[in-house]
């Protein structure tokens, strides 16, 4: 397919039962997300938990994505490592199992200079050709990828796209503005998609859209149709969830709602654990605020 980043993408959760992958549960819930107007399936980002996914996991879940889509929407296969050799290595795979394109995060833990990201992109696509989106989330790598590596970055044909979750929209602006437009921009924070878009943006790899994939792409295409009161409306609506959606390290609030919905068995691996009490009474809040739980419903 021609790949098109556009629109609602879920970063989509990686259900495990037993403390092995849910296969049967990972097929459903990509059936829900295709059904429900999301625009790209994206498995093994932070969302799936991919740090605690075993090489042959890591693999088996992106083969799952790809055929459980068949080919109807992209899948975007989370690929990223701090060791330049695993990250080519999970790419090839991923380009092998039939993923439309790449999120490769930026390296963590090891602090590599500017020019050592840039390198570190550049070995992998000239290893692996298939479309790259770069994911810079300082918060959780300790780098920040700067605006001028950007637009280094947007000199290789098959940096394609770039995941900001970094919350500065000057630097998402600035991004744009240097990449002189061969890089699409992708919210990575849910709170910040309809700004995103504002600025130029042309969607969202989004965790709230595991619940709620309609209501996240609804947001999205009345935005990209010029219907702006009614993506403000959306906005609004889902600001609470997406808070409650983050009380915890993610993924824990997400997995914790879908286990009280009913969708997933909500198992975490280890260093990763169940949501305090407190903070699960204020997502069960949310969820009931929403109208996705029912007021009291049991635990």
């Amino acid at each position: 397919m021609s790949l098109v980043l556009r629109g609602s993408m879920v970063a989509i959760v990686t259900p495990f039962r037993h403390d092995a992958v849910d296969e049967p549960a990972l097929r459903r819930l990509i059936e829900l997300q295709v059904e429900g107007g999301t625009s790209a399936i994206v498995p093994c980002g932070t969302t799936g938990e991919s740090a605690t996914l075993s090489f042959e996991e890591h693999e088996r879940v992106i083969e799952l994505a790809v055929q459980a889509v068949r080919g109807r929407i992209p899948v975007i296969a989370g690929t990223g490592s701090n060791n330049t050799r695993e990250a080519i290595r999970l790419t090839a795979h991923a380009k092998a199992a039939g993923a439309d394109a790449a999120l490769l995060i930026s390296p963590y833990y090891n602090k590599p200079t500017q020019r050592g990201l840039t390198l570190h992109f550049k070995a992998i696509a000239e290893a692996v050709d298939i479309p790259l989106v770069i994911y810079n989330i300082a918060s959780r790598t300790a780098v920040n990828i700067e605006p001028e590596t950007f637009a280094q970055l947007a000199a290789i044909k098959n940096v394609v796209a770039v995941k900001e979750s970094s919350g500065n929209l000057e630097q998402m602006s600035r991004i744009l503005q240097l990449a002189q437009g061969k890089l699409t921009l992708l919210s990575g924070d849910d709170a910040l998609t309809l700004p995103v878009l504002a600025i130029g943006g042309a969607g969202v790899i989004s965790v709230a859209a595991n619940l709620v994939p309609r209501d996240v792409a609804a947001m999205v295409a009345a935005f990209q149709a010029g219907r702006n009161e009614e993506a403000l409306q959306w906005h609004q609506r889902l600001l609470p969830l997406v808070k409650a959606l983050f009380l915890e390290t993610n993924p824990i609030p997400v997995k914790t709602a879908m286990g009280l919905l009913g969708m997933i068995e909500p198992e975490l691996r280890l260093p990763l654990c169940e949501m305090s009490e407190a903070n699960e009474v204020r997502l069960r809040q949310a969820l009931e605020a929403y109208g996705l739980l029912k007021e009291h419903a049991p635990r």
